[in-house]
Order: structure tokens, then sequence, then C-alpha cells
């Protein structure tokens, strides 16, 4: 190494004093790209990835922050729904239907049970109503009478058609359950 060393200087010493100059500046622009590529760029690199990761984590965030106050609402209305099902009335759907029909000055052509979903924590009942020859007032008047009754019923499926012969009147199908804990 001290050979290599020497012979180093004897070439130095051998040149100009603008060749010295010369070389010298060459040395400093290699040193400055190396310390530029080996040092500078990484950290520029990493710097640019860092801001960029931010950025994805702030709007990620944002995200489940969006989803959390979804989940929130949803879960509220949910616990309304359970806690409407465990104090509300019980009693036969289609009494219930009939009565409703009644105070709504609606005739029910017929009822039938449906099959409904099975679940661990509520029993389902599920009843297909068919009205015929009612007018859109009527309808309404009913389905509100149903949406609103003390016992939680829900209307699943609606299909209203008007009638070929009475364009002012129509028929009406719809789908109500009622929901009971299983306990």
């Amino acid at each position: 190494m001290s050979a290599l060393l020497g012979r180093i200087r004897a070439l130095v010493g051998g040149l100009s004093a603008s060749e010295r100059r010369l070389l010298g500046v060459a040395g400093a622009i290699i040193t400055f790209v190396v310390v530029w590529l080996a040092v500078v760029q990484p950290v520029l690199g990493a710097r640019r990835n860092a801001a960029a990761r931010v950025e994805t984590a702030q709007r990620q965030l944002a995200v489940v922050q969006r989803l959390r106050a979804e989940f929130d609402e949803v879960n509220g209305r949910l616990s309304s729904v359970e806690e409407r099902i465990a104090r509300g009335p019980r009693g036969n759907i289609f009494t219930l239907l009939e009565t409703l029909a009644t105070r709504s000055a609606v005739k029910v052509e017929s009822m039938e049970p449906q099959t409904p979903l099975s679940s661990e924590e509520y029993r389902e009942t599920k009843v297909e109503v068919v009205l015929k020859s009612v007018t859109l007032g009527q309808a309404v008047n009913y389905l509100h009478q149903i949406e609103s009754a003390e016992q939680l019923l829900s209307v699943k499926s609606l299909r209203m058609r008007t009638r070929r012969d009475n364009p002012q009147l129509m028929d009406v199908t719809f789908t109500v359950s009622s929901f009971e804990p299983v306990s």
C-alpha cells in the first residue's frame, strides 16, 4: 500500500501547477458526484417516499373514520330496531294486518304466509299481502299504517300495477315481516 502511495506522490510531484489544479478540480467533481449519488439522492428519495406514505396513510385514515361513522350510525339504528322488537307488543301478524286494512278502508284480497329467513336471535313471520282495485291513496294509507304500527312491521317488497279496466285503480302486492325474539 505504501508503495502505491509513493508512486502516486511521484506522479503528482512530476505534474505542473496547472495540471495539479486540474487534477484537484477533477477529484473534487468526482467526490461531489459520489457523495451526491451515494448520500444525497437516497436521502431525497427516502423523503419523497415518506411524504407519499404519509399522504396515503392520511387518506386511509379518512376512509377508516368515515367507515367508523357509518358503522356507528348503522349500529345505532340496529340497536334501536332491536330495542323496539324487544319492547314491542307481540301478536298475530294476520290479525294486525286485517285491523290496519279496516282502518285504511282497504279490502285485502289475500294473505299468504311466506318462508322467512332463519336467525338464531329472532323469529321472522313473513306474509304476502294482495290488494285488488285500490286507489293510490288507499294503498299509501295502508302502507303508512303498517310502517307506523306499534308492533315492528317491515315492508320488504312492493309491486304496484294500474288496472287495465280502470286506470284510477291498481293492484298492489307486498310482503310484510314481523320479528320477535327467539328466547
